[in-house]
């Protein structure tokens, strides 16, 4: 402990990379600490099959540049991973893995981080374990039959890992929507209750959507403006990493659609009567983004070829008539069950007062903490719309870490 760090990050996923990369650059003193390996939640919270929805082009770190074959392709989060640890490597950052931080204190001016292989102090802390690393189940889930398997989405790897029967998956977010399709495509019946979630097409008009909602600035709307009245942000839409995934296309693989979960009744699995409004709210949300993409491009006087009608949200929906509000799980052979209800950060172990809100979540203005010299990176929503993605990382990582030099200045060693 005789040796203080002008700065400590704790996490080695992209987010502690990209701004242990701008440390580096700007030649401070500093270490990044992760409990596992680099990039373990990459590593075990992703199923087998799992795809980055963000291009490759898009998602390298700070001070790489693509120049592969396939700029617009989808990695799988194995060769991500890869990626990550050459990173680290090639750009010769300061990584100590196998590190789990037990405690972050602060005594008077120096930040104190204990971890099993001993403390360490730092004038700086930058948090970069993200806010989606702990899965958030309904409390109704507590009334499931023993005899049926729980297991959250970060859990999920294949349909092999499950118990033989029917699947339900609860929930058609980003997780949901491709977990319910991954299912499908092993041959298991799936049942899927929807949520309220909006959907995008995989490509527009020549383009990758996400290419051209960040064309449109639509990406780059400040965190403020996307709060909603209750406080929380929109889920966000869903997006198929190869190709479209909708409510209607998942209906035509023989994914049996339902309303939101709602609990457990005399035996039976309930639902609500939300289906219709939700496969309306998403093709609304799809319209709205082509439509901002038609006019930028009309705006910009750029020669793209016209619109084209997407299969996965042309093809007629297949939907239980009468809609089912409520299934037996005998009769129906569910045996599975896959939470894909939400996540949230996992911060029990920051023991700094005023740091955290009354919900344990980080208290912040764009990643800067409520606490001189705490800081946070990969936070979903954190600055932008864009906040918590992989692309998002080159920009906030480098305004991170400008804001912690000229305000909190460092000494370096």
């Amino acid at each position: 402990m005789s040796e203080v760090l002008d700065a400590l990050v704790i996490g080695a996923g992209p987010a502690g990379l990209g701004v242990s990369h701008f440390l580096k650059r700007e030649g401070r003193n500093h270490q990044v600490l992760d409990r596992g390996r680099i990039g373990e939640t990459w590593r075990t919270q992703r199923w087998n099959s799992f795809r980055l929805n963000s291009p490759t082009i898009r998602s390298i770190l700070p001070g790489d540049s693509y120049e592969g074959p396939d700029p617009w392709g989808a990695i799988t989060h194995h060769d991500f991973v890869a990626y990550l640890a050459g990173y680290a490597e090639r750009h010769c950052l300061p990584v100590i893995t196998q590190t789990p931080v037990i405690e972050l204190t602060k005594d008077d001016d120096l930040f104190r981080v204990a971890t099993p292989r001993g403390a360490r102090l730092a004038r700086n802390v930058v948090i970069a374990t993200g806010d989606q690393n702990r899965q958030v189940r309904p409390p109704a889930s507590a009334d499931l039959p023993i005899t049926i398997h729980h297991v959250d989405s970060s859990d999920y790897r294949s349909a092999a890992d499950l118990e033989g029967g029917a699947v339900l998956v609860v929930g058609s977010g980003q997780s949901g929507g491709q977990i319910a399709e991954d299912l499908a495509l092993a041959g298991r019946l799936v049942f899927l209750a929807t949520s309220r979630n909006g959907r995008w097409v995989r490509h527009y008009r020549g383009g990758n959507i996400l290419n051209w909602l960040t064309l449109a600035g639509f990406l780059d709307v400040p965190r403020k403006e996307l709060v909603l009245p209750s406080g929380k942000f929109p889920a966000r839409a869903l997006v198929g990493a190869t190709h479209t995934i909708s409510l209607q296309s998942l209906s035509a693989q023989g994914v049996v659609l339902l309303g939101r979960f709602s609990g457990v009744e005399n035996g039976r699995l309930t639902f609500g009567d939300e289906l219709d409004g939700n496969m309306r709210f998403a093709d609304e949300v799809s319209a709205n983004a082509k439509r901002l993409i038609d006019e930028y491009i009309e705006a910009a006087g750029l020669d793209a070829p016209p619109a084209a009608d997407d299969p996965a949200e042309t093809v007629q929906p297949r939907l239980p008539d009468p809609p089912l509000r409520s299934i037996d799980w005998n009769a129906s052979g569910v045996r599975s069950v896959v939470w894909c209800t939400g996540l949230t950060g996992d911060f029990s172990w920051v023991r700094l007062p005023g740091a955290l809100d009354a919900a344990g979540q980080p208290l912040h203005e764009d990643g800067v903490g409520a606490i001189p010299g705490l800081f946070f990176a990969g936070l979903d929503f954190g600055s932008t719309r864009k906040s918590g993605t992989i692309p998002a990382i080159p920009e906030e990582a480098a305004r991170l870490v400008k804001r912690l030099v000229a305000h909190h200045p460092l000494t370096s060693r």
